[in-house]
């Protein structure tokens, strides 16, 4: 077991309980201290990965639900363990702070324990009886039990931007694990060092709970052609991703036009926009953009949640709510992004908004290389009407206010939004009219609805519900925080007239 600070990675790829090398390898590109080698993976990589987990499905997919708590338990036992090695190298790879990867583990782990806890309870199965009515006229009713099933390997993609809560042993993998379903993972090539570490806790784990070792596997990097080979293998049955809607929208192209289609579970995030109503930014204009220019500049903007628009109704209390969030960003200096290819993309995305029609500079700052620095821009409600783009998310410390001329227009603002992750109000009592009409209208629109906070900061509970329409994910009914999100990888099944003996454990009689 790896307790100590320092952890020297391997570079190699986890399949069914090996750690196994490739022929060439590439270099991961970290934020500071040195680099390190890691095998390319393939798709002779991903399929001895997904035969594993097949194999391995015949079993898990049969185990207990106190056996997969367990083992969802063990994997948080084995992180914890690795705890200071996780965060050292996490830091070294993304540049995010210590404290930053200290939080993020604690999630990790806590979603592991909550999960373990959920099914333990048993409630998420859904479980139902129709007694069989051999009497009824005209026809007599069998006997029929309905319980919710895993559905078999799934794929999980890592996250750029979580290398913990969203990667090797994040939210998919964790819904996945818990609901029976053996999981194959494709490493993000931004942190590949700290997937390593968490694969090695899971493999930890496995051995633990005397598990098939096909239950869990790392592919390393690769081209696109390891993803294209997840996502269409014969044998995965969903997948789980979190990245861009270019990347996300391709795989899910891919997912529906395989033989067999299979749903894909992609958050590709959204420009999270904050509604501020009148009483609100009258009452207290400063400190909502004191909060604003907190949440946009958090982890230099690279959250999924991000709020990354303000719609205001224009006059002189917007005004003063532009030059305290101005005043609030001028605060912050340079940040390090997660990747140069990420820092790259948020200079083309505030490039594109300083240069769109109608759009006025409020803050201008300089920033290269891998860093960011905040950006205000400021537009009309007329004028975001007309140019779409300017809903297109830029993934970074960029805020943009939409002053609207009037309540009228502050609903065409809000009936104009693609699908949405979040969507904010900013209310006091006063304004609690102007809300009854605008809160139905953003309830189409996103998966959370806040009021008076800020989304950069994802509870995960069994309310949470983090997904939303169409872009902002590629199924509406589904969340990928929260015990819910399990719910993705399980379908039901019903069975008629059949005895104790050959029914799942869960759906016996007591």
């Amino acid at each position: 077991m790896t307790t100590s600070k320092q952890f020297i990675p391997h570079g190699k790829h986890l399949i069914a309980g090996h750690w196994v090398a490739g022929a060439d390898s590439f270099a991961s590109a970290p934020a500071h201290e040195p680099s390190h080698r890691f095998s390319v993976g393939t798709p002779a990589h991903v399929d001895a990965a997904v035969q594993a987990a097949e194999l391995a499905f015949e079993t898990y997919g049969m185990s207990s639900r106190a056996d997969r708590a367990a083992f969802l338990n063990a994997i948080a036992d084995e992180i914890e363990a690795r705890a200071e090695a996780i965060t050292l190298i996490g830091t070294q790879e993304t540049g995010l702070p210590e404290a930053r990867l200290q939080g993020e583990r604690g999630r990790t782990t806590g979603q592991l324990r909550l999960f373990a806890s959920h099914i333990l309870a048993g409630d998420y199965l859904d479980r139902r009886h129709d007694l069989a009515q051999p009497e009824r006229k005209p026809l007599p009713r069998p006997d029929m039990k309905m319980v919710q099933r895993p559905i078999g390997p799934v794929a999980v993609f890592g996250a750029s931007n979580f290398p913990l809560a969203f990667s090797t042993a994040g939210g998919d993998t964790a819904a996945a694990l818990a609901a029976g379903c053996p999981v194959v993972v494709k490493g993000h090539s931004a942190h590949p060092g700290t997937g390593e570490i968490v694969a090695e806790a899971i493999h930890a784990a496995i051995a633990r709970c005397s598990l098939p070792v096909g239950v869990f596997s790392l592919v390393q990097g690769g081209r696109r052609d390891v993803g294209e080979a997840l996502v269409q293998h014969p044998l995965i049955k969903a997948v789980g991703f979190t990245g861009s809607l270019v990347g996300g929208r391709a795989l899910f192209d891919l997912c529906a036009a395989r033989a067999e289609p299979i749903p894909f579970f992609g958050e590709l995030g959204s420009v999270n926009p904050m509604f501020l109503l009148p009483g609100a930014v009258a009452a207290r204009g400063a400190e909502i953009a004191k909060g604003w220019a907190g949440s946009l500049t958090m982890g230099a903007g690279q959250f999924c949640t991000n709020p990354g628009v303000a719609v205001v109704m224009d006059g002189p209390n917007a005004d003063a709510f532009v030059a305290a969030t101005t005043a609030a960003l001028d605060q912050v200096g340079a940040q390090t992004m997660l990747t140069d290819a990420i820092a790259q993309a948020y200079r083309s995305g505030q490039a594109r908004i300083a240069n769109s029609d109608g759009v006025q500079e409020v803050l201008a700052t300089q920033c290269g290389g891998r860093e960011a620095t905040p950006y205000l821009y400021e537009t009309t409600g007329q004028a975001w009407l007309t140019n779409p783009s300017l809903g297109e998310e830029v993934f970074g410390p960029l805020g943009l206010v939409v002053r609207v001329s009037d309540a009228d227009q502050m609903r065409a603002v809000a009936r104009s939004l693609h699908g949405q992750l979040t969507c904010t109000l900013h209310m006091d009592e006063g304004d609690t009219a102007q809300v009854q009409v605008l809160a139905p209208i953003l309830e189409r629109k996103a998966g959370r609805v806040l009021v008076n906070g800020f989304p950069t900061g994802v509870e995960v509970a069994d309310t949470m519900v983090h997904g939303g329409p169409y872009p902002a994910s590629t199924n509406f009914g589904a969340t990928s925080v929260g015990t819910l999100s399990i719910r993705r990888f399980l379908r039901p099944v019903c069975y008629q007239n059949a005895p104790d003996a050959i029914l799942p454990q869960d759906i016996r009689s007591a």
